[in-house]
Parts: structure tokens; C-alpha cells; sequence
């Protein structure tokens, strides 16, 4: 071999292996440069909110991934084989990582939260609570309620102190019955072509249905008296008088029998108010009052009794008297009397104003 050779020269398989394993390195070069751009490029640019909605864990599902350089792009550098399968084989592609999220300080930027509806508010109790309030108001335990005021009618509610017709007319009244006496004056009345008002106390009048019945039957008409005479009337309350005035009536009118008809309420003592007015008004029943009281429950004796009605009584006057509430034999002693002078004074027997 000459002296002035040079280095002895590569066979050629030698050299194709080399361009292989220089290409090979060129291309992983240039991948790893591309990934690093991208890494510093996305680090620059604004990153997506995070949302409270968690990622799913398993792997993310890809295509088919070109490998050898066209896969340099994508920032997944093909590696040699670790098996050493030969210079040049890129190896099978990995599952691509997630991109992770830069990490960031509460404080920098807030944690985005998922918009709750807003909270229902709490229901207000009505302005107005039945109750009515804390509940409808509890009224005594009576067997009827009061009823309703009627509207405004001074006609309804006012006391009648007169009769119907006026003139020399009178009406006689007989309060607290029936009761032992009431027989005999129907008896008197009946004598002289009288008609009169009775007016009832509810207890009696069921305890007596017969006279109720007969006091009908003679043609006399009946009054409400309440139910057991309470007395100072006018200190009852709303519900006590409601229950006095509707429950005598009741009472009443069960002991008459069908088609029983009380036109009238007077009021024990004369203890009227404008509320116990409206009460009976409200039912039907006129307050009744009177301009004559001789005071026979008093038994002043039956002279007294003649004597002051004779004085007292003016034309169209309303007698008050008794037949029930005690020993009534003055009463009917006086009545005696009564009639016969009222007759001859040229009286008319009527009813009060209703």
C-alpha cells in the first residue's frame, strides 16, 4: 500500500447506517426543540378558567397517530426502541399527557364557583293570621249563638211604648208566666172581649205548654222575657243576652207548637241597651217597653194597683202587669177592677206598635 494513502473508507452499509442514525438524531432534535416552544409558548398565553367540574381519569381516547418525522408536530418525538430493535425505528407513540393547569394562589385568582339559585326566602305569615289572628275568638259555651246586627233601623231597634193604633186605645201586658195565675186572667180577659201580650219567660213557657197553647188559641199574642229573668239585664254581656233573647224564643215557640209567633222581646227590669236591641231586632222581635207600671210584682195590694194605672194611663198607654213570678192574687183582684172601668172609660183593647 503506498505511503501517502488516506484513512481507509467507510463500505458502504457502514455509511447508510450512519446518514440513518444522523437523520434519526436530527429529527429527535427538532422535535424536542418544537415541544419546548410549545411548552413556553402556551405558558404564555392565556389560560382557561378552571371550572369546579372534575376531569374524567382515564385515559383520553386518540386516533391513529403517525409516526416518523410527520409525527414531530405534534410535540410527541418518536424515541429509538429500548429494545434495541434497530437504528432509525421510531417506537410506538405514548398516550399523550393531559395539559395540567398552572398552578395559582387563592389569592391571585378566584375560585370559580358554580351558580347556585337563589335561596327560596322564608314564607311570611299572612297579614292577616282566621287565626283569624291567632284563631277565631272563643266565645262561652252557649246552646245559641247571638246573632248578627242587623243594619241600622232605628224603627227595629227602638222601644215600643205605645199601641198599634193609638187613639184611646190601651194594651195590657203580662210579664213572668205562664204561671198559676195566668188561667185566671185569660178567664177575665176573655169576659170582657180583651186582648193582651204575654210575655214569657222561656223556663216557663216550656214547663206549660198548655197555656202557651191556650194563650194562642184565645187570640192574644206572646213576647220574649228571656230565658230565666237575669237581672241586672243590661249588665249582660253580647253573648249572654244573645243567648237569653234567641233561646226564650226558641223555647217559646216549641211550646206554642207549629206556626207560633212571638212578635215582640222585653228585656227583665227594663234593662235595655242598644246592643241587647239589636240582638232581638236582629231576630225579628221589637223591644217593648211600657208607660204604665203600678208595680204589682211589688204586691202593693190591689187598691194601689187600680189607682195607678187610673192615673197613669194616658191613651194609646202600655199597662205593664204580671201573671207569673209569685203570688199573683192582687193582680187578678186588680184586674177585676180594671177592666170594667176601661170599658166604661171607652178603651179600646189593642196590641203594642210592632
Amino acid at each position: 500500500m503506498p505511503s501517502h494513502a488516506t484513512s481507509p473508507r467507510t463500505s458502504p452499509p457502514a455509511r447508510r447506517r450512519r446518514r440513518t442514525l444522523t437523520a434519526s438524531c436530527a429529527v429527535v432534535a427538532a422535535a424536542l426543540g418544537l415541544a419546548a416552544c410549545g411548552t413556553a409558548n402556551g405558558a404564555l398565553q392565556p389560560q382557561p378558567r378552571v371550572t369546579a367540574v372534575s376531569r374524567p381519569t382515564g385515559p383520553t381516547p386518540t386516533g391513529p397517530t403517525p409516526t416518523g418525522p410527520s409525527a414531530a408536530p405534534t410535540g410527541r418525538p418518536s424515541s429509538p426502541d429500548p429494545a434495541g430493535s434497530g437504528p432509525g425505528t421510531p417506537a410506538p407513540p405514548t398516550a399523550p399527557t393531559a395539559p395540567t393547569a398552572p398552578t395559582t394562589s387563592a389569592a391571585a385568582a378566584p375560585k370559580p364557583t358554580t351558580p347556585k339559585p337563589p335561596a327560596p326566602s322564608a314564607a311570611k305569615p299572612p297579614a292577616h293570621s282566621p287565626t283569624p289572628t291567632t284563631g277565631p275568638a272563643t266565645r262561652p259555651p252557649t246552646a245559641t249563638p247571638a246573632p248578627s246586627p242587623p243594619p241600622a233601623n232605628g224603627g227595629a231597634t227602638s222601644v215600643v211604648r205605645s199601641t198599634a193604633s193609638g187613639g184611646r186605645t190601651v194594651a195590657l201586658t203580662f210579664d213572668d208566666g205562664p204561671g198559676p195565675a195566668t188561667g185566671q186572667v185569660l178567664d177575665l180577659l176573655a169576659q170582657y172581649g180583651a186582648r193582651a201580650t204575654f210575655c214569657q219567660i222561656g223556663q216557663q213557657a216550656a214547663a206549660n205548654p198548655a197555656l202557651v197553647r191556650r194563650i194562642i188559641a184565645a187570640g192574644h199574642r206572646l213576647c220574649d222575657h228571656s230565658v230565666d229573668h237575669p237581672q241586672p239585664f243590661a249588665a249582660l254581656s253580647h253573648d249572654r243576652a244573645g243567648y237569653e233573647i234567641a233561646h226564650a224564643e226558641e223555647q217559646i215557640v216549641r211550646a206554642g207548637g207549629p206556626g207560633t209567633r212571638v212578635s215582640w222581646f222585653r228585656a227583665p227590669g227594663g234593662g235595655f241597651t242598644a246592643d241587647n236591641q239589636r240582638i232581638a231586632a236582629g231576630l225579628g222581635l221589637r223591644p217593648l217597653g211600657w208607660s204604665v207600671d203600678p208595680r204589682d210584682w211589688s204586691r202593693p195590694g190591689a187598691a194601689s194597683i187600680v189607682a195607678s194605672v187610673q192615673s197613669q194611663l194616658r191613651p194609646g198607654g202600655v199597662v205593664l202587669l204580671h201573671d207569673g213570678g209569685g203570688d199573683r192574687s192582687q193582680t187578678v183582684a186588680a184586674l177585676k177592677q180594671l177592666l170594667p172601668w176601661l170599658v166604661a172609660q171607652g178603651y179600646r183593647f189593642d196590641f203594642p206598635a210592632g
